[in-house]
C-alpha cells in the first residue's frame, strides 16, 4: 500500500488534543473502569497499542497502572508525548515508543502485560489478523485483551472501504466537504430512527424521551470514552486501511489462542466497532 493512501491519524489526533480537558479525561477513566470491570489498576501493567492521542494511556496511568504506549504514526506519538507532558511530566511509570504492532522484533523486547488495550486500531494496520495475533502474544497469563474491531456488514463494508479510499485520493481542501456530507446523511438517518423509536414508545405508553437521551449521550460534545463527534467522524470517513470482521470470527480466533470472552458489545447489523474483552486463562488455572 502506498504511504499516501494511509489516513493521517496523527494529524486528526493533534486537532483532538486541543479539546482534551479534565472532563474528557474523567470520561475515559470511567470508560476504562467499566469495560475492564475494575476500580483501579494499581500493580498492573498496561500496554496501549496504537495509542493515538494518548488519552487512554493517561486514563490507565491515573488508575495506577504502569503504562507502555506505542504507535507507528509519528504524529500520534507526538500527541501522546504532549499529553504526558501536560499531565504527567517526568513520570517514570509511563513509557512512549514509536513502533508498530506488526514489528515482531520490537514486540519481543516488551514481555507481557496484565492489560493489552487496542481500541479501534488493529483493523487500520493493513494486516488485521497478524496485528490481533501479535496483540494476543503480549497478554500475560490471566491477563486481559481489550480490543474493538470494525463490524463486518458485507456489502456495506465494501462501500465504506470505497468511501475511505476516495477520501484519501481527494485534494485536501475537498475532504472536509465529504466528511460533512456523509455526517449529514448519517445524522438524518439517526434522527429519523430516533423519532420513530420515540413515537413507538409513546404509543406503547413508555417514556418517549429515552431514545433521544441515549442519542445525546453518544453524540454530545463529550462522548462516551471522552471522544469528540467531529474528530471521530473524520476518523470514520477517512480511516484507511480498513478491515472488518464478524464478532464470531474474532471470538473463534482468540479462543483458539487460549482466551475466554468476558465482555462483548456488538453493533448488530450496523456499522462501527464490536467491542471485546478476553481473559487469557493460564494452564495452571485450567488444570485446577
Amino acid at each position: 500500500m502506498r504511504c499516501d493512501e494511509r489516513f493521517d491519524f496523527g494529524k486528526n489526533w493533534q486537532q483532538f488534543l486541543k479539546v482534551v480537558d479534565e472532563s474528557r479525561i474523567q470520561v475515559a477513566v470511567d470508560s476504562l473502569q467499566a469495560v475492564l470491570e475494575v476500580t483501579d489498576l494499581r500493580g498492573k501493567s498496561f500496554v496501549d497499542i496504537g495509542c493515538g492521542s494518548g488519552l487512554f494511556s493517561l486514563a490507565a496511568r491515573r488508575l495506577g497502572a504502569s503504562v507502555r504506549s506505542f504507535d507507528h504514526d509519528a504524529r500520534s506519538v507526538a500527541c501522546t508525548t504532549e499529553l504526558k507532558f501536560r499531565y504527567r511530566a517526568d513520570d517514570a511509570g509511563w513509557t512512549i515508543d514509536h513502533a508498530s504492532v506488526l514489528d515482531a522484533n520490537y514486540l519481543d523486547t516488551l514481555g507481557t502485560f496484565d492489560v493489552v488495550y487496542s481500541w479501534g486500531v488493529l483493523h487500520h494496520t493493513g494486516a488485521m489478523w497478524d496485528a490481533i495475533e501479535n496483540a494476543c502474544r503480549l497478554v500475560a497469563s490471566d491477563g486481559q485483551l481489550c480490543i474493538s474491531i470494525y463490524n463486518d456488514q458485507g456489502f456495506w463494508s465494501r462501500g465504506w472501504r470505497l468511501v475511505k479510499r476516495t477520501y484519501q485520493r481527494l485534494p485536501i481542501v475537498l475532504r472536509p466537504a465529504l466528511v460533512a456530507a456523509l455526517g449529514a446523511t448519517m445524522f438524518t438517518h439517526r434522527a429519523t430512527t430516533t423519532l420513530l423509536a420515540m413515537l413507538l414508545r409513546l404509543l406503547t405508553l413508555r417514556n418517549p424521551l429515552v431514545p433521544a437521551i441515549n442519542w445525546l449521550r453518544q453524540s454530545g460534545p463529550v462522548k462516551q470514552r471522552g471522544m469528540h463527534g467531529w474528530y471521530d467522524l473524520v476518523d470514520w470517513v477517512g480511516g484507511y486501511p480498513f478491515e472488518v470482521a464478524k464478532p464470531e470470527t474474532v471470538f473463534n480466533f482468540c479462543r483458539r489462542r487460549g482466551f475466554t470472552l468476558t465482555h462483548l458489545s456488538t453493533q448488530g447489523s450496523g456499522h462501527g466497532c464490536n467491542e471485546f474483552v478476553f481473559e487469557h486463562i493460564s494452564t495452571a488455572r485450567v488444570r485446577a
